[in-house]
């Protein structure tokens, strides 16, 4: 495993926009190393016999589907008693100040 060294963590560093102090460059070089060996240690898991999961829950469709309903009533009707109508739709004030 190749272990990163200072002019990488700078490099990293400095793609990430972050400023570093000179003190914290060999934290980071150690902290990174680790997660690095840890990513080498992962891929040596067989995952061949595993099957992929994209969900965990079992659930299949949770969406139903649209049903037309009639209830009996014509639109129309439905707007006959609303204070204003502009183009079949209620009309209202403005509730956003401009």
């Amino acid at each position: 495993m190749p272990k990163l060294s200072k002019e990488d963590v700078l490099k990293l560093a400095r793609l990430a926009r972050l400023e570093l102090q000179p003190d914290e460059i060999s934290e980071y070089i150690d902290e990174i190393n680790r997660i690095l060996n840890y990513v080498e240690q992962l891929k040596l898991v067989d995952t061949n016999a595993m099957i992929p999961t994209n969900q965990v829950t079992g659930l299949i469709n949770v969406m139903r589907s649209d049903q037309i309903i009639n209830y009996g009533y014509d639109p129309k009707s439905l707007l006959k008693n609303v204070p204003k109508v502009k183009d079949h739709q209620i009309e209202v004030k403005r509730m956003v100040e401009l």
